[in-house]
């Protein structure tokens, strides 16, 4: 069944109006899943790290389910709110692609700068030369935001822009 004008605009009203909530889910998601798959893949997997290394390997595997929580509950969260823009015929699929790429490299470039460099809870790798390995961590996250801000540049609609279509 084809959408008629009426259900056309109401659809572009949600989007416009709603353009937040996609970039916000989006957002919660990306952070979610690079969060979840440190966790998994260089906290459980490898055995690389934990979340917190300056205090025992039970506080460090502690700290690491409350990491996973963490990553499992903004990866939920997200998807309460993409359902919501799906049932109010909101959701954009740039924008929140866009979200997700700039919370994923958000996060990743928290962890490599002010986790592993300022506050040293912990290291990607010990006792090997870590500068490989922080670089392409940290231009993986630069890279990701970048993707971001061209996705979300593309979807970005100004207030005034928005009048016009109400």
């Amino acid at each position: 069944m084809e959408k008629t004008s009426k259900q056309v605009k109401a659809s572009l009203t949600n989007q416009l109006n709603y353009s937040s909530r996609n970039l916000w889910g989006g957002f919660l998601f990306g952070l979610g899943v690079v969060a979840f798959i440190d966790e998994t893949v260089f906290h459980q997997l490898l055995h690389w790290h934990h979340f917190y290394d300056k205090s025992t390997t039970d506080i460090g595997l502690v700290s690491d389910g409350l990491f996973h929580a963490f990553s499992w509950f903004a990866i939920i969260g997200s998807s309460f709110m993409l359902a919501d823009l799906h049932r109010r015929h909101a959701f954009v699929m740039k924008r929140w692609i866009g979200g997700a790429l700039l919370g994923g490299g958000t996060f990743q470039l928290y962890d490599g700068t002010i986790q592993h460099k300022l506050m040293q809870i912990h290291q990607i790798r010990y006792n090997v030369d870590i500068t490989p390995y922080d670089v392409v961590w940290n231009i993986t996250a630069l890279g990701m935001i970048i993707a971001a801000y061209f996705l979300l540049k593309n979807t970005n609609i100004r207030s005034e822009e928005r009048h016009a279509y109400k």
